[in-house]
């Protein structure tokens, strides 16, 4: 699968709904403003320094989709005004016959604390086993360095049950990661459910990282 695809996850009682579709030309200020914060820089490579770095990584990310083996998405935030880019997912590693493949994901500075992340995986996660569970997709994994704890948090949330502790191998992976998983036998998105369980709670709004 190559063709684009937009995918879309609700709004929360505080925050605007996302719509979800590939990267393109028009991203790249957004993007070069997203890399501006230290907090993305640590934990996201390449780095994106400028224009001219912005527009490679777009046109990487376009490569990719034409590839059908990675496929990153544009979080957008539904505002009054234009959507604007609040992070980024991504699937990769998927291909007829393989059983897993992995998601990653980083929020801009500017969207933390609105559950951008929890809400973006959920709906890729959905759309990946809907697509790919036919060509033998069963497990979709998540990994983080062993000290990110909020990516730890919004795993849970993203109904990413903890594995286990991978082994440092430096100098590419300098200390022991966590191995998150999700499959595809679950029977309802973990964000359906925390509502769910809300609902029969009293109603109590759920608190998003």
């Amino acid at each position: 699968m190559n063709a684009p695809v937009t995918l879309h996850a609700a709004a929360t009682w505080t925050a605007p709904a996302l719509v979800l579709r590939p990267w393109c030309a028009d991203d790249v200020t957004a993007l070069v403003e997203a890399y501006r914060d230290p907090g993305l820089r640590r934990w996201a490579s390449p780095p994106v320094e400028g224009a001219e770095d912005g527009l490679r990584w777009v046109r990487d990310r376009e490569r990719d989709w034409a590839s059908g083996t990675r496929f990153g998405f544009a979080v957008l935030e539904e505002t009054l005004g234009a959507p604007a880019v609040a992070g980024h997912v991504v699937l990769k590693g998927v291909g007829p016959g393989k059983p897993s493949a992995e998601v990653g994901y980083w929020t801009a500075a500017r969207a933390r604390g609105r559950g951008v992340a929890p809400r973006a995986l959920d709906a890729l996660g959905t759309w990946a086993f809907e697509s790919f569970r036919a060509d033998g997709l069963e497990c979709l994994e998540l990994l983080h360095q062993a000290d990110n704890a909020a990516s730890c948090r919004v795993a849970e949330k993203s109904g990413y049950a903890f594995g286990r502790i991978l082994p440092s191998a430096p100098p590419s992976y300098p200390l022991d990661g966590h191995l998150h998983l999700r499959h595809a036998d679950d029977a309802r998105s973990a964000l359906s459910a925390s509502s769910a369980s809300s609902a029969l709670s009293g109603l109590r709004p759920i608190v998003q990282p």
